[in-house]
């Protein structure tokens, strides 16, 4: 079980990282910013600055989820399990509140919320 733990939270980093990615270094891509529901290059360049801001945040969850499961790995499991359950938590609840910011935004909430729920209740039993 820890093999599959350990599999499901470092995708839950991997996709944070795409996230990032996306709202901070490719935001300009119209293809990208349509992806969030941005309809035109104004509103875009507007919430720019947001985006880049709201993009390292999903960095440094990801980031701390990553090194988090490098040191359950290597032998630091307390510490270890002690950040994969706080950043994985972090971004379940950084979905849930997406949820409440309207309907348009179920599918991103889940897909950003899923692999990180399933990791944290993973971790709780390893």
């Amino acid at each position: 079980m820890t093999i599959v733990a350990a599999v499901v939270v470092g995708l839950a980093a991997l996709l944070h990282g795409y996230i990032f990615w996306m709202e901070s270094l490719a935001w300009t891509r119209p293809a990208i910013w349509r992806r969030f529901g941005i309809r035109d290059q104004q509103t875009a360049e507007t919430i720019r600055p947001m985006a880049y801001n709201q993009g390292f945040y999903n960095l440094f969850l990801g980031v701390g989820a990553a090194v988090g499961l490098v040191l359950f790995l290597t032998g630091s499991e307390d510490a270890g399990r002690a950040l994969v359950l706080f950043c994985t938590g972090a971004m379940v609840a950084a979905a849930a509140v997406l949820l409440t910011t309207g309907r348009s935004y179920v599918t991103a909430a889940l897909t950003q919320g899923t692999l990180p729920l399933i990791g944290f209740l993973l971790f709780l039993f390893v």
